[in-house]
């Protein structure tokens, strides 16, 4: 009996200790918690319902459901995909699932344009996760959500139409779509389809967007332990769902900002051109001690010639694109005022916090911007969207440890270490319509370990159920069009990862190339291989395009002898440099110019994803060629083409597959260090 009432006694004090930490104990985060992001889905309802039955589509005889596509051109002309990436959504949202997590943030441009046919397929997928495996979705919006602060008539001219021919769909009041009654009308223009009129592809703007996505987050809900914006007035202490409610119209998150900065109290006299605008920044508890903060750090800047009498005039902002957190310091600086409130708010109250938005904080080039300027040019790739070392610096401030982006369809970590002791990471979250496709699971270990795993998705089934259309498409083009076309191999694809670098590929061939790179190194790549780049780094002398074009040819008659000796020495020291290095000189012949330009990209964008697709021997010989070049940085393009170039380019796909870990590590707060946990070896040595 003694014994019986001692254990009593012992499951009684037990009781007692349960109660008092779960009423009075501290509200830290005690087990790991687990948050998926995806950036980037781009979503394209493909068998979205026209409400208004504007528009048909193209009966796919796998569904027998009609296809509202993009034309397959115009996939493989942008840096993103259209249509396939609606397969690539669920396939990512199955392996979530069956990675048993319930919390998936979305990074930004979770639309296509914020068009409401869009956005109204995307709610049925996520309603339908939520309630067969009890998932909840906390969205930021991109670029690409709103285009613009408010509801811009627009649309697309390459649908796919009947015939294989693009068809035009447009919102009232663009220029394709005026001059008419009602909501809808078809609109002959003489050749092709009929042009399609419909309010179903209006581009909505702020409010539209977050009234139709505010259970994702953008509006309290009541099984929110707490949620508040920039513009709340209530504490932690005294959170009410009803409070909350009463201050979640987009109509009360409103901040001033004008042409040359921030409005309200920050408001200089001599600033123009001043709108109100809104901002869906939030921070929500979805769980007993995990804050997420949800950063919209998009800014519209109001153009020049702005018409302020009339504030919901689409044409008096910029797109957001460009801007990102370079334009938040300037232009938004309550809202970055905030965020550090909400940092320590968050250590006050004892919670862990994640920070998300579309846009990285850091730079996400890998420290290569110095040379990618040099090479391309001021502004371009994707130069101008480039954080400011002040500016990481400046979020730093904040006390913001890590954050959670998108936009560049990028996969990258960057690292600041300041010597006040701030340590910023910025993780960027690859898209799911771009190459390498893919999202981020991130496991919280505690307060202070964090854990990131990049999941690539390549398996996707029916990612090949438009190909019908495709074909269709193709066959038109080939017989009307063939200076339009593309290369059909594109349909043999045998998974959607594989599909996803063709993109890639034609975007290198019909777009950077002929847009991004230089003329006279464009020259260069429709010349050469691998062995003769690798040939030229082993030259003691500068031998000219023309001169090598020659010796190429065996065009080597009026060829100075010189000329003809330098390079045949070099080749014989390229020959016995690979050998050395356990390569063949003959390999390097398999891959020309336009290749080096298509891996630059996937390095570029991929990291270390791309190293699981480029050969290892294919790396070994850039790594050869990189350090065959190391040193000879000629500083006079029109003195030294070949390694001015050279040097520099691969200078820059070292870094890119040498920086911080970005597919699988561990980043510790207390030590500010990060540790790769991938295991990748084919890397540039």
């Amino acid at each position: 009996m003694v014994v019986k009432r001692k254990i009593k006694l012992a499951l009684f004090i037990i009781l007692l200790l349960i109660i008092h930490i779960n009423v009075f104990g501290d509200e830290k985060m005690t087990e790991e918690f687990k948050i998926a992001f995806i950036s980037d889905a781009h979503f394209h309802d493909v068998y979205a319902d026209f409400e208004d039955g504007s528009f048909e589509g193209l009966k796919n005889s796998k569904t027998g459901k009609n296809a509202k596509i993009r034309t397959m051109e115009a996939e493989l002309t942008s840096t993103r995909l259209f249509n396939e990436n609606y397969y690539a959504l669920t396939a990512a949202l199955d392996k979530v699932a069956e990675q048993r997590i319930k919390y998936v943030g979305l990074a930004g441009d979770f639309s296509d344009d914020g068009q409401i046919v869009h956005i109204r397929g995307l709610k049925k997928i996520l309603d339908s996760y939520t309630e067969k495996y009890d998932m909840q979705f906390f969205a930021v919006m991109g670029n690409h959500d709103p285009v613009k602060p408010v509801d811009n008539p627009n649309g697309k001219s390459d649908f796919l139409g009947k015939g294989g021919m693009e068809q035009r769909i447009f919102s009232k009041g663009a220029k394709e779509c005026v001059n008419y009654s009602g909501d809808k009308a078809l609109i002959d223009t003489g050749s092709g389809n009929p042009t399609v009129c419909t309010q179903e592809i209006l581009e909505l703007g702020y409010e539209k967007i977050a009234g139709e996505m505010g259970k994702y987050g953008f509006m309290p809900q009541k099984d929110y332990i707490y949620w508040a914006t920039p513009y709340s007035t209530y504490e932690y202490k005294d959170y009410t769902y009803d409070k909350a409610l009463s201050e979640s119209p987009m109509a009360k998150r409103k901040y001033e900002e004008c042409l040359e900065g921030t409005g309200g109290k920050y408001k200089k006299g001599s600033y123009t051109n001043c709108f109100m605008v809104e901002d869906p920044t939030y921070v929500v508890e979805p769980v007993k001690g995990i804050w997420l903060l949800a950063i919209d750090a998009n800014v519209y800047l109001p153009v020049k010639d702005a018409d302020t009498k009339n504030p919901s005039n689409p044409a008096n902002f910029e797109g957001s694109g460009n801007a990102g957190y370079n334009k938040m310091i300037t232009h938004k600086a309550a809202t970055v005022e905030w965020i550090a409130e909400v940092v320590k708010n968050a250590e006050k109250e004892g919670k862990t916090l994640i920070t998300f938005s579309h846009f990285p904080m850091i730079d996400f080039y890998d420290r290569n911007a110095k040379d990618l300027e040099e090479i391309f040019g001021k502004n371009k790739l994707d130069l101008r969207r480039l954080p400011t070392e002040e500016t990481a610096e400046k979020m730093a401030q904040t006390g913001v440890r890590f954050n959670v982006a998108g936009h560049l369809h990028f996969n990258d970590t960057g690292v600041r270490k300041y010597e006040n002791g701030d340590f910023l990471v910025n993780i960027q979250v690859p898209s799911l319509a771009a190459y390498v496709p893919g999202y981020k699971v991130l496991t919280m270990k505690g307060q202070n370990i964090l854990e990131v795993e990049t999941v690539e998705i390549k398996d996707v089934p029916g990612f090949d159920e438009l190909f019908e259309h495709y074909r269709e498409e193709h066959k038109y083009l080939s017989e009307n069009k063939p200076e339009k076309n593309w290369d059909i191999r594109v349909l043999d694809s045998k998974n959607y990862g594989e599909f996803a670098d063709w993109p890639l590929v034609e975007l290198t061939r019909k777009r950077f190339l002929p847009q991004q790179w230089p003329e006279d190194l464009r020259k260069i790549l429709d010349t050469v291989n691998g062995k003769d780049i690798l040939v030229y780094s082993e030259l003691g002398g500068v031998i000219s395009m023309e001169d090598m074009n020659k010796i190429k040819s065996g065009n080597t008659a009026d060829l100075d002898k010189s000329v003809l000796k330098l390079w045949k020495d070099a080749e014989k020291k390229a020959q016995s440099t690979a050998k050395k290095n356990g390569l063949n000189i003959k390999n390097f012949e398999k891959w020309k110019g336009f290749d080096l330009a298509v891996d630059f990209y996937r390095f570029m964008n991929a990291d270390e994803l791309a190293l699981k697709k480029v050969s290892r021997e294919r790396v070994k010989e850039y790594s050869l060629i990189y350090h065959n070049f190391k040193g000879k940085n000629s500083t006079d393009v029109s003195n030294d083409t070949y390694n001015y170039y050279f040097s520099r380019l691969f200078r820059t796909m070292y870094n890119f597959t040498n920086d911080t870990p970005s597919d699988k590590f561990i980043v510790d707060f207390n030590k500010k260090e990060i540790t790769d946990l991938s295991k990748n070896t084919n890397r540039m040595k």
